[in-house]
């Protein structure tokens, strides 16, 4: 388990982190969400002390992580793929790690057979593609088998394979009873990974609840509506109050409506349906709703003739 404590990090005059207060728990899969700036590398390196908070403090199982023996196997996390010593083999930094951690050398083989990078064990890390090294860096976060795991977005660079597997690893860790703590930018992988979700933004906690709740609170819930008698349909909706907009192709919608009503409704004026659908915002349309307004950069579209935007000058 994860537990911040009216966590807080100031750089000079930013607040990169607010007063962040949840908890990570065990048995399920929490994704760590928010826009670019938000804070969420800064609340991950305070957990794992290589930042230390102006306020607050964070414990892994009841201790700071600097009061850990053996840190591997508690906590296990992946922030930065790259940041291995490219002279070394994807073997010898995983032994180096061990070795460090009191962890045998047979672990390093078995996680390099569970990450898929046997047959490269041999080769310099400084050779590796992207996708390889976030192998490598996921192999490292579960070699002293800790009950906690932490992943910053472990999907860059992997390939549809790839991210199927961590996606299955992820879950199948929590299954285990083990506590899994992700973040990632990718919002349909968050949506098919994810049981919980924490979202900060400007380094303030936003929400802290389940998938299904977080979709129900913060996204449009609507009844689609197909019809091959569309203005009879509007006037049976108008005469009951209910209001329908054109949704394109042919379809209505209904804000709010319940779908049994609109089929009886259609029912009782003969009115043939082609289709009656419940349909509820994405996790992305949620996460936009909710972050808007903390979002630091924005970006706009192109302006024709100046594809920056803005006036073009020349240095004379």
């Amino acid at each position: 388990m994860i537990e911040l404590d009216g966590l807080t990090k100031r750089y000079g005059g930013k607040l990169a982190v607010d007063d962040l207060t949840f908890t990570v728990r065990p048995g399920t899969v929490t994704g760590f969400l928010g826009p670019n700036g938000a804070g969420k590398s800064t609340t991950m390196r305070m957990i794992l002390g290589l930042d230390h908070p102006t306020a607050g403090d964070v414990r892994i199982d009841g201790r700071p992580y600097h009061r850990l023996r053996d840190p591997l196997t508690s906590i296990g996390a992946l922030l930065d793929a790259k940041s291995v010593h490219g002279g070394r083999t994807a073997f010898h930094h995983l032994l180096c790690l061990a070795q460090s951690n009191g962890i045998p050398t047979a672990r390093v083989h078995e996680v390099l057979d569970t990450v898929g990078l046997t047959p490269v064990a041999r080769k310099k890390a400084k050779g590796f593609s992207l996708g390889m090294s976030q192998r490598l860096g996921i192999a490292g976060a579960l070699l002293g088998d800790p009950r906690i795991l932490m992943f910053d977005e472990p999907v860059n660079g992997l390939d549809p394979e790839g991210i199927h597997w961590i996606r299955g690893l992820m879950r199948s860790l929590a299954a285990q009873g083990r506590t899994v703590f992700v973040s990632s930018h990718l919002m349909s992988e968050m949506a098919l990974t994810a049981d919980h979700l924490v979202v900060i933004g400007q380094g303030r906690l936003l929400a802290d609840t389940s998938m299904s709740e977080f979709i129900e609170r913060h996204s449009r819930s609507f009844v689609r509506i197909r019809t091959p008698e569309r203005e009879r349909l509007l006037d049976a909706l108008q005469g009951a109050g209910i209001t329908a907009v054109e949704a394109g192709g042919g379809l209505l919608e209904v804000d709010g409506g319940k779908p049994e009503h609109i089929g009886e409704l259609a029912a009782r004026h003969h009115v043939v349906l082609h289709e009656l659908s419940v349909r509820q915002s994405s996790l992305e349309e949620a996460f936009m709703r909710l972050t808007a307004g903390t979002v630091e950069y924005h970006a706009h579209a192109e302006t024709p003739g100046r594809p920056w935007g803005g006036d073009w000058q020349t240095e004379g």
